[in-house]
């Protein structure tokens, strides 16, 4: 019997069960799918935590890449063996089998594995969303990442650089410098040891950035606020080292005029045509070298109690994945 898991309660990776799953054939508008690869992401342990509250029992995961296995009656973009990958809601992506919206799938180019396409979906999406369409960025610019040397930051700081930006990146020790380097920086700052808005002020001669690209969050707001010029854009995507406070507009925004925005993926891929040009840019700069994705760890699916305290003790440098059990 087809395998997932289930949370029935909010908490630490204790409550993570492995459990036998009935899947049904899709409704009209879904498909059914066995699971090949599972992207990890950090927003999975939001979920888990209840940091974003689920209505329990809930599965988990949002991100997959697989073959098409049944097709329900009104489908008709896709066919049963194609390989297909997804990165949005509903949850449920930590499982061998699972039916799914045929809406939120696309088809995988010939030349990517199903691995690599469950690693980049979510994040490289992510990546898309924030270099083209929350700020467009532009060759020549100075940009700052913060975490470039997680699985965001592989992808982000690659892309940006083939896009001809300066790239200044933020790890939080010493040993993830040269990742971070590899990944396309021009800069790399350790903020747990130096004040990178003193550095980055250093490096742009006083006159600041126009924007900040942030999914670390509380530890990194304030200081990130000091590396912007007037009317410079804090674009806050994430919150691994905790939520923000809330923020004090007067203080942090109108001292000089900034824009904040708090982007999600959900939102940016809410339209079919959407997905779809994210998704065709994304394949086709990994399929033409502007992006290499190089994966980090593979976990079974019986192991995700352990990829979790893996991720929330931040020693997944780079894309992970579960494995679904042979």
């Amino acid at each position: 019997m087809p395998k997932s898991i289930i949370i029935n309660k909010h908490g630490g990776p204790e409550v993570l069960q492995l459990s036998d799953t009935k899947v049904t054939s899709p409704g009209p508008n879904e498909i059914r799918i066995k699971n090949l690869a599972i992207g990890l992401n950090f927003i999975d342990t939001y979920h888990r935590s209840g940091l974003y509250p689920l209505k329990l029992p809930s599965g988990l995961g949002m991100e997959g890449a697989g073959v098409v296995e049944e097709i329900g009656s009104d489908v008709k973009s896709f066919s049963i063996g194609d390989n297909i990958a997804y990165a949005s809601p509903p949850l449920g992506s930590y499982s061998d089998e699972r039916n799914i919206p045929a809406d939120i799938a696309v088809k995988i180019p010939d030349g990517i594995s199903h691995k690599i396409s469950a690693s980049i979906m979510t994040k490289g999406l992510t990546v898309h969303y924030l270099l083209f369409k929350t700020y467009k960025v532009s060759a020549g610019e100075t940009i700052l990442f913060h975490a470039a040397a997680g699985g965001v930051g592989q992808i982000f700081c690659q892309w940006a650089k083939s896009l001809g930006c300066k790239v200044i990146g933020t790890v939080g020790s010493e040993s993830k410098i040269e990742t971070a380097k590899k990944n396309g920086c021009d800069f790399v700052i350790n903020y747990n040891k130096e004040s990178f808005d003193k550095k980055v002020l250093e490096i742009t001669n006083n006159k600041g950035l126009s924007v900040v690209y942030d999914g670390v969050g509380k530890e990194t707001f304030e200081k990130s606020i000091n590396c912007l010029k007037p009317r410079g854009m804090m674009v806050s995507f994430g919150n691994s080292s905790g939520a923000l406070e809330p923020i004090n507009v007067k203080k942090f925004i109108a001292a000089k005029s900034l824009f904040f925005t708090r982007p999600g993926l959900t939102h940016y891929a809410a339209e079919r045509s959407e997905l779809e040009d994210g998704a065709s840019l994304l394949f086709d700069a990994v399929k033409f070298g502007k992006i290499k994705v190089k994966i980090f760890k593979e976990y079974s699916l019986s192991d995700t109690r352990k990829a979790h305290e893996d991720l929330g003790a931040r020693k997944i440098i780079g894309p992970a994945l579960l494995i679904p059990n042979e």
